[in-house]
Order: structure tokens, then C-alpha cells, then sequence
């Protein structure tokens, strides 16, 4: 049935938020209010399809990883390891992949982390949060943030440059390399190289440390607002290492591999030490008429209260530790209080795993496991008629799960994504209805719920062209529809950023 006559049927009015803006991709949201006025649900509608799971169908099992991480222009590195890996375990390689080829992986990955990070919070949120939600809108543009804060500026732009270096050098390109290949890598650093990313480490880390700091600098001026703006009690769910990675202690940060673990809204674990292998056993989909993207959640506690978080946030507080010192004392800092459940505090974990990013870095290139050794492990000769294999990467905003199966012709006979995005779908709702409930102000739209809407969708960094497998950007409109569907208020930001309402 059609959106609006479903609410239209239940005595609902309808608002819709057409589409979010700087977010990567594009969604609408609509706000279904009661008689009174009140918000009584909020949709995060993706609306349009992409279908990767069914076009990497009949391919080959050494395009994928290649092909897959053509996903998306942000995150292609994400993909791009998620699907080595789990061809790795269909081709029973996963434990023979060399431990040069496991430096090279995990030193791609950490520099996607950190251009990644830095991108989204000092290009897409930095202003929003530096010059305030109901400052004009023209105002809270990176430009705008280069001519205030030029230094600020001036750190993002270099720090989102030396996490592309280190994509482009282990990769081969910046965007939509092909350094992972099954069972290995086909590059390696030399010597040069390697010494050329060291020399520029100390100031990313001096960076990374400053970012962590502006964000406790931005929560102390207004902690009721940071704490509160679309905050929610929720479940979590991230990688953890298991224990099998030198350096990582089962139970800390492992933004590469490990085991899944849920912890409930107290902090209690749910479930420890899930083989990735096994998600299926405990994650299940909801899917709805009026939205592409799915809803995840944990079987065993079904749809209404398993649904959980992922990425920053959960990561920094689902793990025991962050094995490194500089990210684990800002961790410790963060969560000295107990669970953070405020959608802003996904700012501050993300600037806390950047800088962990920058100190996993340093680690890596100190070691020559990325300037020598075997780079692949050799591939079965012998063919079965059926193999699969699931890989679990963290990508920088949530879990990110890949499960391919493989015919005794070497190609993909099926593929299962649950993207990081996906994960938050739920989330993202909460956020908006959260949101939407303290600022919707009776008949009226205004700019300022507007705004609202999309910093609490953005916090969470959505990928949605990832999600429904979407692309695209345009302006966003903001109607009200009575419940017998007479338009009461639109509201309208055109490309150019002009404000208007409808007639106007």
C-alpha cells in the first residue's frame, strides 16, 4: 500500500525530507504525525536500487573483489578487502594467506579508516558542529570552515591525503585499486615508499590527537546537546579480535578481523566469540514496502528489541581495549561515565579509531612484512562442486559483511551484503523520530528541522548507495499532508541552497 494512504488510513499527517543532503548518495524522510501533531513514526526511505548481489552472479571469483568495491566512490576499499577474505575461506586459503600479504591488507584498510574519518567529519560535519545547528545556512560549508578555521581546514585536507597515499601505494589507485587478490596481494611497499609514509606519521598523530581534542572541546561547551540530540538506548554489534592476530588481545579493537560480539544497552554481552562464518545463524532481515534499504536485528531477540549499532561508537565501547596507547586513553576518557548513548558522541569515536588508525600505521611500517616476503598463498588446484565463505571487515562505519558462494566453475553462484549502513537502518530511524519530536513545531516546517533531521542522519555517516546496492543527489523538499491528503506546508532548499516554500 502507498505511504500516504496507509497514514492517511491510520489519522496520520505526513512530512517528508526529500532528499537528506551531504550524506554519500541520497534519501527522503517522511514523519507520520498523529491529530495532535505529534510524530508517531519516522521513515528513512531509500528509494532507489542498485542490485550488486545479483549482478556479481555468474562472474568469476577473482573479478570480485574488484568488481564489488564498484559499490561505492567512498568506502571501495571496505569491499574490496571484505570480498578478498571471504573468497580466501571458499577457496580454503584463509589460514595460508602470508603474513606479508596480512601487513599489506591490514595497512590498506587502516589508511582507509583514517582518509575516511577525516573526510566525513571535517568535510560533512565539522560545519555543523563549529558554527552551530541554527547558524545560516550558506555558513555551514567546508569553505566557510576554511575561511573561519583555516588550520582545522588545512589538518582534514592533510590527513584524508595521507590515508589516499597509503590506499594508492598498497592498492594501486586511490579509488578502485586491485592491489587484495585472492589469497594475497599482488604489490608491495618498497623501501622508499615505506620510509616516505614513517617521515609523515608524527604530524598525522600530532593531527589525529588535535581532532580528538576539538571534539571534547565542542561536547564541554554544550554536553546537554551532545548528550541528548537523538540519543537511544540501544544494542551494539562489532568485530573484536579473537586472539589469533599478534598484538591483539582477544576481547580488543580489530578493525580487520575477529570475532562478531553484542552487548545490550547496560554493556552486558549478548553474545561473545561468534564466528563470522556463522552470522547467518544470528542476524536476521526485515524488509519494508516503502524502503530498499532492510532492517537487521538478532534473531534471538527478535525484530523489536534486537535491533542494534554499529560502527565508532559501538566499536569503542564494545571492546575490552584499543591496542594502542594514544586511541585506548581517549577511549578510556570517553567512556569514564559508562555507556554513551547520544548519536553526536559518534563524532568523538570516529576522531578516537582515527587516530588508532594513524598509531596501527606506524606499527605496520616499522615492520618489513610490507616491503618483503611471499605476497600470495597458492590457490587449490582441485575443484568442489560447491564452495563458500563469508569475510567481516569493520569499514570505517560500521561491520561490513560479505558471503560468497562459489560453483565448481569458478563462478559466483550467490552473494549476501549486510553493509555497515544497513546495520544502522533502524538507528537512523530512532535518530530522526528522536529528533523530529523536540523540534517539529505543530503545523509549520521550518529550516531548523530540516537541518536537524539531516545532522542526525548524517551523524552516523550513511553510505546509502552502499545500502541498497543508490546514487545521486538533489534538493531536498519538506511536505505536510493532512490525513485526507490536502497539503498543509512545503518547504524546499533547491541546489543552489535558496530556502523557499511552496508558491514563493
Amino acid at each position: 500500500m502507498d505511504p500516504a494512504a496507509t497514514s492517511a488510513a491510520a489519522g496520520l499527517r505526513r512530512v517528508a525530507i526529500d532528499p537528506v543532503s551531504r550524506v554519500e548518495g541520497h534519501g527522503k524522510v517522511t514523519l507520520l504525525l498523529d491529530e495532535a501533531g505529534q510524530v508517531r513514526q519516522a521513515r528513512l526511505h531509500i528509494v532507489e536500487f542498485r542490485g550488486f548481489e545479483r549482478f556479481i552472479v555468474g562472474r568469476p571469483y577473482w573479478e570480485v573483489p574488484v568488481m564489488v568495491q564498484r559499490l561505492c566512490g567512498i568506502c571501495p576499499v571496505s569491499h574490496h578487502l571484505a570480498a578478498s577474505k571471504a573468497i580466501d575461506v571458499a577457496l580454503g586459503v584463509a589460514g595460508a594467506v602470508p603474513p606479508s600479504a596480512q601487513a599489506l591488507r591490514r595497512l590498506m584498510h587502516h589508511g582507509q579508516i583514517l582518509q575516511s574519518h577525516a573526510l566525513h567529519f571535517f568535510h560533512l560535519a565539522s560545519p555543523d558542529l563549529l558554527f552551530g545547528f541554527d547558524s545560516e545556512r550558506e555558513r555551514r560549508s567546508i569553505m566557510a570552515v576554511a575561511e573561519a578555521h583555516p588550520e582545522i581546514a588545512r589538518q582534514g585536507v592533510l590527513l584524508r591525503k595521507f590515508g589516499q597515499e597509503v590506499i594508492r601505494l598498497t592498492a594501486g589507485k586511490r579509488v578502485h585499486g586491485t592491489g587484495s587478490v585472492p589469497g594475497g596481494v599482488n604489490r608491495q611497499l618498497t623501501c622508499d615508499e615505506r620510509d616516505a609514509l614513517a617521515a609523515g606519521l608524527p604530524q598525522v598523530i600530532d593531527w589525529c590527537e588535535r581532532a580528538v581534542d576539538l571534539v571534547g572541546e565542542l561536547h564541554a561547551r554544550q554536553p546537554a546537546l551532545y548528550e541528548g540530540f537523538g540519543a537511544m538506548r540501544s544494542n551494539w554489534l562489532s568485530l573484536v579480535g579473537d586472539g589469533r592476530t599478534p598484538g591483539v588481545p582477544a576481547g580488543a579493537m580489530d578493525l580487520y578481523d575477529g570475532a562478531l560480539r553484542w552487548r545490550d544497552a547496560d554493556g552486558a554481552l549478548l553474545l561473545d566469540g561468534v564466528d563470522v562464518q556463522r552470522y547467518a545463524d544470528h542476524i536476521e532481515e526485515a524488509v519494508e514496502p516503502w524502503t530498499y534499504m532492510k532492517f537487521p536485528y538478532l534473531r534471538s531477540l527478535g525484530r523489536e528489541r534486537g535491533w542494534y549499532r554499529v560502527g565508532p561508537l559501538a566499536r569503542v565501547q564494545n571492546v575490552d581495549a584499543i591496542p594502542t596507547p594514544r586511541a585506548e586513553a581517549r577511549r578510556q576518557a570517553l567512556v569514564a561515565g559508562g555507556m554513551v548513548h547520544g548519536t553526536l558522541a559518534y563524532h568523538a569515536a570516529r576522531m578516537i579509531e582515527m587516530l588508532h588508525a594513524a598509531e596501527v600505521i606506524g606499527e605496520l611500517l616499522a615492520s618489513d612484512d610490507v616491503v618483503q616476503g611471499e605476497r600470495i598463498a597458492p590457490l587449490p588446484g582441485a575443484q568442489r562442486a560447491y564452495r563458500e565463505g563469508v569475510g567481516v571487515i569493520e569499514a570505517p562505519r560500521g561491520t561490513l559483511i560479505h558471503r560468497y558462494a562459489i560453483g565448481a566453475d569458478d563462478l559466483v553462484t550467490e552473494c549476501d551484503l549486510i553493509v555497515s549502513t544497513t546495520h544502522n537502518n533502524e538507528a537512523m530511524n530512532e535518530a530522526v523520530r528522536s529528533v523530529a519530536r523536540e523540534h517539529l513545531s505543530g503545523r509549520e516546517l521550518t529550516e531548523p528541522l530540516l537541518s536537524r533531521i539531516e545532522i542526525a542522519v548524517r551523524a552516523y555517516d550513511p553510505c546509502l548507495s552502499c545500502a541498497t546496492h543508490a546514487l545521486g543527489r538533489m534538493p531536498i523538499e519538506l511536505s505536510l499532508v493532512d490525513a485526507d491528503g490536502t497539503l498543509l506546508d512545503r518547504l524546499r532548499r533547491d541546489a543552489d541552497g535558496r530556502v523557499g516554500r511552496e508558491g514563493a
